[in-house]
């Protein structure tokens, strides 16, 4: 339904993407309001793997210690489809961030899907791997 579609959208280009910003901050708070609490959960990240959720947390708590004063982070979306509950989004993250010190730029190809969780969207997959890579932690 386009209602869903556009509802998605909305929640990806704001929720999610406020997340993601702030993550390649330093601050991985915000993530996991955006990733599902409930089982199955993976990861299948460029830098780390995580099978379940008390994973997927200390994998972000890792991730957000090593980057800080993020200059940009862009999402190229290139495909995305929602079906009732569930979603997906194929996309290539551009990221310009500092990694434990060092500036550095990368560019991940991603693949995420999506549970509606009490009517919120929820990450519940996430596979990425680096396309363009000048540095990565």
């Amino acid at each position: 339904m386009e209602a869903d579609d556009d509802e998605f959208l909305q929640w990806f280009g704001t929720e999610w993407k406020d997340a993601e910003d702030a993550l390649h901050d330093g601050d991985a708070a915000p993530r996991f309001e955006t990733w599902s609490d409930r089982e199955p959960v993976t990861l299948f990240g460029a830098w780390l793997t995580a099978h379940n959720v008390g994973e997927t947390y200390v994998a972000f708590r890792q991730l957000a210690s090593t980057f800080s004063h993020a200059r940009e982070c862009t999402v190229d979306l290139l495909a995305h489809g929602v079906n009732g509950d569930l979603a997906y989004t194929v996309a290539r993250e551009i990221t310009s961030t500092t990694v434990r010190g060092e500036a550095r730029d990368y560019v991940l190809r991603v693949t995420q899907v999506y549970r509606r969780e009490d009517g919120a969207w929820k990450v519940v997959h996430r596979h990425a791997d680096n396309e363009a890579v000048t540095g990565g932690p």
